[in-house]
């Protein structure tokens, strides 16, 4: 009876759920304020149409854009900064500090950047300074290990060995012979980690452990846009198209800078 009773009680929650969400007062008050785009049937006040609140959804678009390709920007020169000198010092100095840096390059490849945003969102909460450091923990390995076989490889070569012959030092051999012949590489790492970033950025927002409201950003639109893809597609596809341009456009970006830093490409 007891089984009985409780596929009953399922029952009749699944058949009363659609007239109990039809009969909320919130979601329709906030339905009357969504204009769609005029191409269909809006005004032309409004080219993207708005939200549901009413705001208008291209200048969301524009400022959210501002915040995440902010946010995704710092986090690859942080990234970029903490890997070039980590990588350096692990190709250049060798020994247990190269071992050191690669077990923990491995433990941070093994590390999911969600379990890593999650434990930073708990300890100091949530922040552009917190989801920075997120995505810039997220990304280092990759220049670290670049960086690193760049080193092992030039340092052998023999304007390295004549350099050391004519008296310079282990910092004027980085600075000056290594660190350049690797800028090639950096440059066209960073431009492709600019659209992982962008990517990481608009997940951990859409998940609510990255950007607030009633900050706009472009994953915490796409979560805000989900429930009114009925009737209102717009509130998550321009963002959507937003996040895909501009992925596109950094990945684009890499391959032309690879293919102009690489002489045997350029030739």
């Amino acid at each position: 009876m007891v089984g009985g009773a409780i596929l009953l009680l399922a029952v009749l929650a699944s058949v009363g759920a659609p007239l109990l969400t039809a009969a909320d007062p919130v979601k329709p008050t906030f339905s009357k304020r969504l204009i769609p785009p005029p191409g269909l049937g809006g005004t032309p006040d409004y080219l993207l149409g708005t939200d549901n609140l009413g705001r208008d959804m291209f200048a969301r678009v524009l400022y959210g854009g501002r915040i995440s390709l902010t946010l995704s920007t710092s986090a690859v020169f942080f990234a970029a900064a903490v890997g070039v000198l980590v990588g350096l010092a692990a190709g250049a100095l060798g020994g247990r500090v190269d071992d050191l840096v690669m077990r923990v390059a491995d433990v941070q490849l093994a590390f999911p950047v969600i379990m890593l945003a999650i434990a930073i969102v708990a300890a100091v909460g949530t922040s552009p300074v917190a989801l920075v450091g997120v995505l810039a923990l997220s990304g280092w390995v990759l220049y670290a290990r670049t960086v690193r076989a760049s080193v092992l490889t030039i340092r052998q070569l023999e304007y390295i060995d004549a350099a050391r012959g004519l008296g310079a030092s282990d910092l004027r051999v980085v600075a000056r012979h290594i660190l350049p012949n690797t800028m090639a590489s950096i440059l066209v790492i960073g431009s492709s980690q600019l659209a992982t970033m962008v990517l990481l950025e608009s997940g951990l927002s859409f998940l609510g452990l990255g950007v607030q409201p009633p900050q706009p950003s472009w994953g915490l639109m796409l979560a805000e846009g989900r429930d009114y893809l009925s009737n209102a597609w717009w509130l998550a596809t321009v963002p959507g198209m937003a996040i895909s341009l501009v992925v596109l456009g950094a990945n684009l970006l890499g391959d032309g800078l690879r293919d102009l830093l690489d002489p045997h490409l350029r030739a």
